[in-house]
Protein backbone atom coordinates (compact mmCIF):
# COMPACT_ATOMS: atom_id res chain seq x y z
CA UNK A 1 0.00 0.00 0.00
CA UNK A 2 1.72 3.13 -0.81
CA UNK A 3 1.48 6.62 -0.17
CA UNK A 4 0.19 9.34 -2.32
CA UNK A 5 1.49 12.80 -2.33
CA UNK A 6 -1.28 14.28 -0.65
CA UNK A 7 -0.69 12.19 2.23
CA UNK A 8 3.27 13.64 1.97
CA UNK A 9 1.46 17.43 2.10
CA UNK A 10 -0.31 16.39 5.35
CA UNK A 11 2.60 15.51 7.19
CA UNK A 12 4.79 18.23 6.16
CA UNK A 13 2.03 20.48 7.22
CA UNK A 14 1.89 18.89 10.70
CA UNK A 15 5.51 19.20 10.76
CA UNK A 16 5.65 22.89 9.87
CA UNK A 17 3.22 23.24 12.30
CA UNK A 18 5.12 21.48 15.29
CA UNK A 19 7.99 23.35 14.45
CA UNK A 20 6.42 26.47 14.37
CA UNK A 21 4.63 26.24 17.18
CA UNK A 22 7.82 25.63 19.17
CA UNK A 23 9.33 28.13 17.38
CA UNK A 24 7.07 30.53 18.83
CA UNK A 25 7.32 29.28 22.40
CA UNK A 26 11.40 30.08 22.17
CA UNK A 27 10.89 33.45 20.98
CA UNK A 28 8.31 33.94 23.84
CA UNK A 29 10.71 32.59 26.46
CA UNK A 30 13.50 34.46 24.75
CA UNK A 31 11.37 37.66 24.54
CA UNK A 32 10.61 37.14 28.59
CA UNK A 33 14.07 36.60 29.47
CA UNK A 34 15.22 39.78 27.97
CA UNK A 35 12.62 41.89 29.72
CA UNK A 36 14.33 40.14 33.19
CA UNK A 37 17.71 41.26 32.18
CA UNK A 38 16.79 44.58 31.49
CA UNK A 39 14.67 44.68 34.94
CA UNK A 40 17.38 43.53 36.77
CA UNK A 41 20.23 45.91 35.16
CA UNK A 42 17.99 48.50 35.78
CA UNK A 43 17.86 47.71 39.74
CA UNK A 44 21.38 46.99 39.66
CA UNK A 45 22.66 50.54 38.29
CA UNK A 46 20.20 52.06 41.30
CA UNK A 47 22.04 49.94 43.97
CA UNK A 48 19.12 47.79 44.78
CA UNK A 49 20.42 44.31 45.24
CA UNK A 50 17.87 41.39 43.65
CA UNK A 51 17.89 37.88 44.80
CA UNK A 52 19.47 35.20 42.50
CA UNK A 53 15.80 34.10 40.01
CA UNK A 54 15.44 30.99 37.79
CA UNK A 55 15.10 30.75 34.09
CA UNK A 56 11.81 28.94 34.23
CA UNK A 57 9.94 28.86 37.59
CA UNK A 58 9.00 25.51 39.11
CA UNK A 59 5.19 24.95 38.47
CA UNK A 60 3.19 23.78 41.27
CA UNK A 61 1.38 20.41 40.67
CA UNK A 62 -2.16 20.84 40.48
CA UNK A 63 -4.59 18.70 42.54
CA UNK A 64 -5.44 15.91 40.32
CA UNK A 65 -9.13 15.16 39.80
CA UNK A 66 -11.24 12.77 42.11
CA UNK A 67 -13.65 12.23 38.88
CA UNK A 68 -10.57 10.30 36.83
CA UNK A 69 -11.79 6.70 37.70
CA UNK A 70 -15.43 7.26 37.44
CA UNK A 71 -15.03 8.72 33.72
CA UNK A 72 -12.09 5.99 33.05
CA UNK A 73 -15.00 3.22 34.29
CA UNK A 74 -17.95 4.75 32.54
CA UNK A 75 -15.37 4.79 28.87
CA UNK A 76 -14.33 1.07 29.98
CA UNK A 77 -17.66 -0.28 31.42
CA UNK A 78 -19.42 1.24 27.88
CA UNK A 79 -16.78 0.05 25.43
CA UNK A 80 -16.37 -3.21 26.49
CA UNK A 81 -20.40 -3.95 26.95
CA UNK A 82 -20.92 -2.34 23.57
CA UNK A 83 -18.14 -4.57 22.19
CA UNK A 84 -19.77 -7.40 23.76
CA UNK A 85 -22.85 -6.57 22.02
CA UNK A 86 -21.91 -5.66 18.57
CA UNK A 87 -19.64 -9.07 18.34
CA UNK A 88 -23.04 -10.91 19.63
CA UNK A 89 -25.06 -9.42 16.84
CA UNK A 90 -22.30 -10.00 14.47
CA UNK A 91 -22.14 -14.11 14.42
CA UNK A 92 -23.78 -16.01 12.33
CA UNK A 93 -27.17 -17.18 13.90
CA UNK A 94 -26.69 -15.08 17.40
CA UNK A 95 -30.20 -16.52 18.31
CA UNK A 96 -29.23 -20.09 18.96
CA UNK A 97 -25.16 -19.97 17.97
CA UNK A 98 -24.61 -24.07 17.44
CA UNK A 99 -21.30 -25.27 16.35
CA UNK A 100 -20.05 -21.73 16.00
CA UNK A 101 -17.00 -20.17 17.76
CA UNK A 102 -18.75 -17.56 19.88
CA UNK A 103 -16.08 -14.91 20.45
CA UNK A 104 -19.04 -12.25 21.66
CA UNK A 105 -17.57 -12.31 25.33
CA UNK A 106 -13.60 -11.75 24.53
CA UNK A 107 -14.13 -7.94 26.32
CA UNK A 108 -15.50 -8.50 29.17
CA UNK A 109 -12.74 -7.86 31.23
CA UNK A 110 -12.55 -4.45 29.33
CA UNK A 111 -16.51 -3.89 30.83
CA UNK A 112 -15.27 -5.18 34.22
CA UNK A 113 -12.35 -3.05 34.69
CA UNK A 114 -14.51 -0.47 34.04
CA UNK A 115 -17.50 -1.66 36.23
CA UNK A 116 -15.05 -1.77 38.61
CA UNK A 117 -13.29 1.71 38.88
CA UNK A 118 -17.00 2.74 39.03
CA UNK A 119 -17.49 0.75 42.80
CA UNK A 120 -14.16 2.37 43.47
CA UNK A 121 -14.91 5.80 42.47
CA UNK A 122 -18.28 5.26 44.89
CA UNK A 123 -16.70 3.45 47.79
CA UNK A 124 -13.47 5.72 48.00
CA UNK A 125 -16.01 9.04 47.66
CA UNK A 126 -18.20 7.88 50.46
CA UNK A 127 -14.96 7.70 52.58
CA UNK A 128 -13.48 11.05 51.81
CA UNK A 129 -16.49 12.69 52.69
CA UNK A 130 -18.03 11.67 55.85
CA UNK A 131 -21.61 12.96 56.51
CA UNK A 132 -22.11 16.05 58.05
CA UNK A 133 -23.52 15.64 61.51
CA UNK A 134 -27.36 17.02 62.49
CA UNK A 135 -28.32 19.57 64.69
CA UNK A 136 -25.25 21.35 65.14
Amino acid sequence: MGHSIGDGVIVLALAGALVAYLYFKFLERQRRLEIIHAERLAAMDKGIPLPELPIDPPRAPGTPSTHVPLILGIILAAFGFGTMAALRMMTPGWGNVTGARSIWPMPLPIALMGVGLILYFLLASERRDPPAHRGR
